[in-house]
């Protein structure tokens, strides 16, 4: 692991920017060198922070627990062997330049070994059409007919299956930390340390493993689905077959934070405190809730309070334990709540979702009936319709699980960072997410001058935020000192009647304005009807698909948040919509078809 801190001007396009390498990183593979940013660039969007990086990819003398649940993961599937991967180097992730990558070229073992698949179906859900994804070319030992004959096994099981018993039971353990929580402001700041670090080590590679075990197996119904409504020539009937499937975790705040909109609206004394708010500012809406003491607000908070209580640990780059949730910032999600309540009431998710949930079940029913002259087809496309209702619920279960215990250790270690902080030790209260584990017990043991470290390190930090990292890689990516600002990098604007093709992601046509919102902090500038144009989704924002026409996202897959929240939310879709947010003009009139992935230029706002 690297650790040095040094900084020296590397000029080329990045001239100006002091980085050479970043805090921490990953051997890259050998064996298998094709990296990309598909997929693991919704999960960490931002560089990835020493403390992620101790307890997700690799600490000082052992591995990781995302990379060890991607290898149990592999072995209990099938895919590959423990001994097919390195002793003490990650295989499956990386960290360089700052930001963590996927291992493609593991990933495509899934595929070649898998039976009625190939390399091509891995790349075809991870890159679509992007340009400069390199050929898979079959090596010595990738050709294993037992562990192909093993995949297959398990994915009968996949089909046979109608529940998931080991989700549900990691969901009453994460539920149960929850409930019994301890008391922070009680415990020494060893033990806050230790707290935190016994609950990672006790649970996460655990929790891990089940989220990667679910999520390769959710594609198996899923890509039955595809190939026969593809046979049958009803392509764009697969996004209706997996839409409004139910018990989907990551769409139910959305659905609660709904009824919290519509307490707002009937109220006149909590709209005025909505309607002064100001969420870009220093002044906090929670707290003018707090102090205003009518039976409104009153009511109002303790409906916020249980809301908070079980979806608290959702937020902005969740996966890390030093960024803000609902819970550490009520704002983030009474923004949210407040773009909601300007909707009208036809916009509801729960109706939506009813409706999608009518037009699945109607629509599937009718391809089983059209395919009763090939049973063997039909039985498998019927296995398939309730396989997915089954594991794709299941899949946003298992990261739901895994972001509520990383809450637990965050609010362990922010009370920490809160001390710190006061005793000027520590530059700010999240500061400690800029130390390795191993850093954080040398700190308890002497504080001293780390204030000043962790301050060069978030200036570090800042530095390459700002940097444009490669999308993928074969190799390695090169110096950070040549990559490009963001700001540097110039992308033409869309003119009307231009096009922009991303992966259709839930069907359903709309036009609106667009509304270009890079930070969900502050979304004041959606209206209802507006056509949200963002980055990434992680859960912070897609609250705000409920208020939208349509969603187009720079960023996504066809399993990706965005994409499983929009068709329970009933929301058309576009993601991997390539520099969407930079493409397109804010306030251009757009038709959005989450039927093809195609955004459509009608009316430039100039």
């Amino acid at each position: 692991m690297a650790s040095s801190m040094d900084s020296s001007n590397g000029g080329g396009q990045n001239a100006g920017v002091e980085v050479e390498e970043w805090m921490v990183e990953t051997a890259l593979s050998e064996r298998f060198p094709f990296y990309t940013r598909a997929n693991v660039g919704e999960v960490f969007p931002d560089p990835v922070v020493p403390l992620t990086f101790s307890f997700g990819f690799q600490n000082e003398d052992s591995l990781g627990g995302s990379e060890l649940g991607f290898r149990k993961a592999y072995e209990r599937i099938g895919v590959m062997e423990a001994s097919e991967f390195p002793d003490d180097e990650c295989l499956f992730l990386g960290v360089v330049g700052g930001y963590a990558y996927l291992n493609a070229s593991a990933l495509r073992m899934l595929g070649h070994r898998a039976p009625g698949m190939s390399y091509k179906d891995i790349d075809d859900a991870f890159f679509g059409d992007a340009p400069g994804v390199p050929p898979f070319e079959p090596k010595e030992g990738d050709d294993r007919p037992d562990l192909t004959e093993k995949i297959g096994a398990t994915f009968q099981w996949v089909l046979t299956t109608d529940g998931l018993p080991d989700v549900a039971a990691f969901e009453e353990t994460v539920n149960k930390l929850r409930a019994e929580r301890p008391d922070f402001g009680s415990m020494t700041d060893q033990e806050l340390i230790d707290h935190a670090w016994a609950l990672l080590d006790a649970h996460f590679a655990d929790l891990f493993t089940e989220h990667i075990y679910i999520s390769f197996l959710a594609t198996v119904p899923i890509g039955i689905i595809t190939k026969v409504c593809e046979a049958i020539g009803q392509p764009t009937a697969t996004l209706k077959l997996l839409a409004g499937l139910g018990d989907v975790e990551s769409a139910a705040p959305s659905m609660v934070m709904w009824d919290l909109g519509r307490m707002v609206a009937a109220s006149k004394q909590l709209t005025a405190l909505f309607d002064a708010a100001d969420f870009g500012g220093p002044a906090s809406l929670h707290e003018s809730l707090t102090a205003d003491g009518s039976e409104d607000a009153k009511d109002f908070l303790a409906a916020l309070d249980s809301f908070l209580f079980r979806y608290g640990a959702r937020g902005p780059n969740e996966w890390e334990a030093r960024s803000p949730t609902w819970e550490t910032d009520p704002d983030l999600a009474l923004a949210a709540i407040d773009r909601m309540r300007l909707s009208p009431a036809e916009a509801a998710p729960a109706t939506n979702n009813a409706a999608r949930a009518t037009e699945r079940e109607a629509l599937g029913a009718g391809i089983v009936e059209a395919l009763a002259a090939d049973p063997e087809t039909q039985g498998q496309f019927a296995a398939a319709l309730s396989s997915a209702k089954v594991f794709m619920p299941g899949r946003e279960r298992t990261k739901t699980n895994c972001i509520k215990l990383i809450q637990e250790v965050r609010m362990a270690m922010r009370e920490f960072g809160n001390r710190q902080t006061e005793a000027g030790h520590l530059p700010s209260p999240t500061a400690y997410g800029l130390l390795t584990q191993d850093e954080q017990y040398k700190y308890l043991e002497d504080p001293t001058g780390w204030s000043e470290i962790v301050a060069a390190r978030q200036a570090h930090y800042q530095q390459v935020a700002e940097l444009q990292e490669p999308f993928l890689f074969v190799g390695h990516p090169g110096p950070i000192a040549g990559y490009p600002r963001r700001d540097a990098v110039s992308i033409e604007q869309l003119e009307s009647g231009s096009t922009l093709q991303g992966i259709p992601g839930c069907p359903g046509k709309a036009t609106g304005r667009a509304r270009i919102v890079t930070d969900s902090h502050d979304p004041t500038a959606l209206e209802p009807g507006d056509i949200l144009v963002a980055p990434i989704t992680d859960p912070s924002w897609t609250p705000l698909f409920v208020p939208a026409a349509a969603v187009v996202v720079d960023v996504g897959a066809p399993l990706s948040h965005a994409i499983i929240v929009s068709r329970e939310l009933g929301i058309p879709c576009v993601v991997s919509a390539t520099d969407a947010t930079k493409r397109i003009t804010d306030g251009a009139l757009l038709e959005v078809d989450g039927d093809t992935g195609l955004v459509t230029v009608l009316e430039d706002p100039t």
